[in-house]
């Protein structure tokens, strides 16, 4: 089994917004497509610093992280991307990391879109149970 890479859609979430209100023209807003590796042992998505600033994503804080090595690091935490994978689309938070990173697709947003990672066929796929949007599990007390 090797590598699971797919191709990703990202726009800066406010340019969005200001398209809706009228206060900026679509062709404006910033937007990219890259292709990411999808790691199940990731937890968030991991981009580029280059790409983030590009993007003109909104810097929220730092977070501290642990490596594959092992080892802790404190990186930018950025916010108010749209993501769209397979045609499904989430708002999220990145977590940058420096430029000429491999960018990363991490359990949450794996989870919230529904997809599910075969590994064999090198593939990310739509929830064959949910071919028309994401199901999400909602735990509801009784």
């Amino acid at each position: 089994m090797g590598k699971v890479m797919t191709k990703l859609t990202l726009w800066n979430n406010t340019d969005l917004a200001m398209v809706d209100r009228g206060l900026l023209a679509r062709e404006a807003v910033r937007m990219e497509e890259i292709d990411a590796l999808v790691d199940t042992g990731a937890t968030m998505l991991v981009l580029p610093i280059d790409v983030c600033e590009r993007l003109g994503l909104t810097f929220l804080d730092t977070r501290k992280v642990r490596l594959a090595d092992g080892g802790l690091r404190e990186i930018p935490h950025v916010g108010d991307l749209r993501l769209s994978i397979l045609g499904r689309q989430m708002i999220c938070d990145v977590l940058a990391m420096p430029v000429g990173t491999t960018p990363l697709i991490g359990q949450i947003p794996l989870e919230a879109l529904d997809l599910i990672v075969d590994p064999r066929a090198r593939e990310v796929r739509v929830n064959p149970e949910s071919p028309d949007m994401p199901l999400l599990d909602l735990l509801h007390a009784a």
